[in-house]
């Protein structure tokens, strides 16, 4: 099989890596991108013809334009968990199997999260900044995680862990999720009494701007909150007015609505605000989780399978080259 792998130079260590690169030229003849760009629509599909997959990275939008223009394409696999830019209906049109990666980043945005809340209670890169610039720095009160409230909207595998981890040093915690009726509370019961709102929830339509001014308002004065799940969820001109007027003691950013769900410049370069250039999944470990999991759904296809991770299995019918083959 050939296989179109779409990371760039500059991303594919981080985002892909030598050992999943490797097991997959055991199984399939790989064309890299090597223009240093993002491709998408038809650049996409002139570069990888006569590919029968492309392996898109997080960045890369698999978009009906692409898929009308890729004659050779059984499958796009995306090494990411989201594929909300995966135009999937269009994919589906033209018979091209859609596939997702597994959540194997599920310890590495937790421990992001956990240090994040440590930062904000005690101004660790803030005074480290007032070192490093050589202005002189002047000793704050903090606040003792073990003594504070977390509050977690959304409890799936990453809120989970994350909670794991807040009892062991003796945090109280509180949890929003509708999914859960037995375990949850209601949001404007969590917002007012937690010291630490962390944002885990799905990104759906349901979900978008879902903290907003009259959520905001209903936080517990000085407290602080920390977005880990997706840019759509926070109404970020609402969270900056929030800052602004003091309410919000800080906040703490891996994701936004900048290119890529990183955090907004302008929101990024505040000193009440710690930002982090969605890297929560950024460790090798979960990493290469992602990236084999590409190498996995490429095993099964050449044998004929439906991989594990696709979303369309119905609809792609160009899988029987592959079965006629």
């Amino acid at each position: 099989m050939r296989v179109f792998l779409s990371h760039t130079e500059e991303v594919f260590a981080g985002y892909y890596g030598d050992g999943a690169l490797a097991a997959l030229l055991r199984n399939a003849e790989v064309v890299r991108n090597t223009t240093g760009r993002v491709l998408a629509g038809r650049e996409l599909a002139e570069a990888a013809k006569g590919c029968e997959a492309i392996i898109a990275h997080r960045a890369t939008p698999g978009t009906a334009e692409t898929f009308a223009h890729a004659p050779d394409l059984i499958a796009f696999l995306r090494c990411a968990v989201d594929i909300s830019t995966i135009d999937v209906e269009a994919a589906s049109a033209q018979g091209i199997l859609v596939t997702r990666a597994t959540p194997g980043f599920t310890d590495s945005v937790a421990e992001l999260g956990f240090g994040m809340m440590i930062d904000l209670a005690r101004g660790i890169s803030r005074a480290t900044e007032a070192y490093h610039a050589g202005r002189k720095v002047v000793p704050v009160m903090g606040r003792q995680l073990s003594a504070s409230t977390l509050g977690l909207i959304g409890y799936g595998r990453i809120a989970r862990r994350l909670a794991d981890m807040a009892r062991v040093i003796g945090m109280r915690i509180l949890v929003h999720d509708p999914a859960l009726e037995d375990q949850s509370m209601e949001l404007e019961g969590l917002l007012a009494e937690a010291d630490f709102v962390v944002c885990l929830a799905a990104s759906t339509s349901d979900t978008e701007n879902m903290l907003n001014a009259r959520r905001f308002a209903q936080m517990k004065q000085g407290s602080y909150l920390i977005n880990l799940s997706r840019g759509q969820l926070v109404d970020e001109e609402a969270l900056e007015r929030a800052l602004e007027s003091g309410h919000l003691a800080g906040a703490a950013l891996d994701v936004g609505m900048a290119p890529d769900q990183m955090p907004l410049p302008r929101l990024a370069c505040r000193p009440d605000v710690i930002a982090t250039p969605h890297i929560g999944g950024l460790t090798p470990t979960a990493t290469e989780h992602q990236a084999m999991d590409t190498v996995r759904q490429i095993e099964a296809l050449m044998a004929g399978d439906v991989p594990e991770g696709a979303v369309n299995g119905d609809a792609a019918h160009r899988l029987r080259r592959i079965r006629r083959g």
